[in-house]
């Protein structure tokens, strides 16, 4: 009987794609990620306009936008929507690249990553130390925060449009859930 191998790609054979090819690494298999809507990019837009000026006024750390490449495992490496490193942790950020955990990740569903955003990029961001992972669901105009606790991921929030978004990641932090998905 013949056995096929399959071999898993890693952070090698990630690294060696062309700069900004739409591909995140995900359990050893390139996934292309095709490019989003006007409408997953507004929401981004309007959090980190509203949340980039609140986190550097109060120094609380480095706030970054995808694409931008978070190294998991040799298997893994990630692209979130937003990005927050804490700035007792920020010494680690280099101007070339970011081989630091983050304190708080944000993803935008799309059909393409959902799967993932749900299933083994949740695990892997709980697995490595993730503190906090919200999950935005521009369809259902809602977001969901999970904080880790222990092993595990809990939702702490499930917002709505006619609800305030509130974080103890940004303490004093307050942004309106209809402002998140304005268009």
């Amino acid at each position: 009987m013949l056995e096929t191998i399959e071999k898993r790609a890693t952070v090698a054979d990630y690294e060696r794609l062309e700069e900004g090819a739409p591909y995140q690494l995900i359990g050893g298999e390139l996934i292309m990620t095709p490019s989003p809507t006007p409408f997953h990019q507004s929401i981004v837009f309007n959090i980190g306009l509203v949340l980039a000026p609140f986190v550097k006024r109060n120094r609380l750390g480095k706030l970054f936008i995808s694409p931008l490449d978070v190294y998991l495992s040799d298997e893994d490496v990630y692209q979130p929507d937003l990005i927050f490193i804490r700035a007792d942790r920020a010494q680690g950020i280099r101007k070339d690249t970011l081989r630091v955990i983050p304190d708080l990740v944000i993803e935008v569903l799309s059909p393409s990553t959902a799967y993932y955003d749900f299933t083994r990029k949740k695990e892997m961001y709980c697995a490595h130390g993730v503190a906090e992972y919200w999950i935005i669901d521009p369809e259902a105009e809602t977001i969901e925060i999970m904080v880790k606790h222990g092993d595990i991921y809990q939702t702490e929030q499930l917002l709505h449009k006619t609800e305030t978004l509130e974080s103890a990641t940004f303490p004093g932090f307050t942004m309106s859930v209809e402002t998140v998905f304005e268009f």
